[in-house]
Formats: structure tokens, C-alpha cells, sequence
């Protein structure tokens, strides 16, 4: 079981912090993270999307990490990636409803991350919750969480093929 938590800030500097520190927690042991990201949206609605192994990615319908890259773009990118592979995407969406990253966590995160706002999404194997939430709590984020099986991670890595 995973957990997936996107962590929405107004300031993008708040971002910045909560990812560095996200990193930080990964070697003190609070998180095993099997991916972090930080993900801003310029002021034209633009995405970018920033990774501890990559140099930012501006959002054209692809980010790059393995499944979490995937997580990532059908988080902020599948508009793009709708009008280029349209049913295919109404596929996948289908099969994303029926795990944690269902049509309400997608809804939950566009509201939350707009044009001109920032955000950390963090995919975690496990995690200390309390000492997660103390850590970040200075950066003043909107949690929103949702988790994944390991049954869902299969499924959507099978609908993807």
C-alpha cells in the first residue's frame, strides 16, 4: 500500500521549502519515498514539474519518473494528454476511478493547485503520519491524501500497457 499526499501551497516558496524538507525527511527516516515532486503552475496555467533526479520539465502531455511520472500526469497533465490520445485516456480515467486516485482526489487537487500556485506530491511505501504533518507544518500546505494498493498500482500499470 502507498500513500499518495499533494501538498498545495499559495507561495511557491512555501513549495520549495515543504519539497526540500520532504527530501530531508526521506533521510532522517520519517517517509520511504518511492517518488517527490515539485509541481508549479505559472501564472498562464502552465505546468512544471520538478524531480529530485530531473531538471524541470515544462507540462506538454509527458512527465518523466517511471510510475510516478505517470501518477503525475494524469494528475496535471491529462487534459493535454486528452486532446492528443482522446479514448485512450477515457480508458485509463476509468481505471483510475476505481482506485485512490478516483474522479473526487482528481477534483480535490485541480482546486487546490491553480495558475500561479504550487504544490509537492509525494508518493510514499510507508510513513510516520505525525511526524510527517509536525515537519511540514510551518510551510502551511493543503494535505490532500489518498492511498493506493498495491492490486490498484497493478491495475493502472496493466491499463497503461
Amino acid at each position: 500500500m502507498s500513500d499518495l499526499i499533494v501538498l498545495s501551497f499559495d507561495s511557491e516558496e512555501h513549495a520549495q521549502g515543504a519539497y526540500i524538507k520532504v527530501q530531508e525527511l526521506q533521510t532522517n527516516l520519517v517517509v520511504d519515498l518511492e517518488g517527490v515532486a515539485l509541481v508549479t503552475v505559472d501564472s498562464a496555467g502552465h505546468t512544471h514539474v520538478t524531480t529530485p533526479d530531473s531538471s524541470t520539465i515544462e507540462a506538454t502531455g509527458v512527465a518523466s519518473g517511471g510510475f510516478f511520472g505517470i501518477i503525475i500526469g494524469l494528475i496535471f497533465l491529462a487534459p493535454v494528454v486528452g486532446l492528443v490520445l482522446g479514448g485512450l485516456v477515457g480508458a485509463l480515467f476509468a481505471g483510475l476511478d476505481r482506485t485512490g486516485i478516483n474522479a473526487n482526489f482528481r477534483a480535490q487537487v485541480k482546486d487546490s493547485v491553480k495558475a500561479g500556485q504550487s504544490a509537492v506530491v509525494v508518493l510514499a511505501r510507508t510513513l510516520s503520519e505525525d511526524k510527517f504533518t509536525a515537519a511540514l507544518k510551518p510551510f502551511e500546505a493543503t494535505i490532500i491524501k489518498t492511498s493506493l494498493s498495491e492490486a490498484d498500482e497493478r491495475a493502472l500499470v496493466e491499463d497503461l500497457t
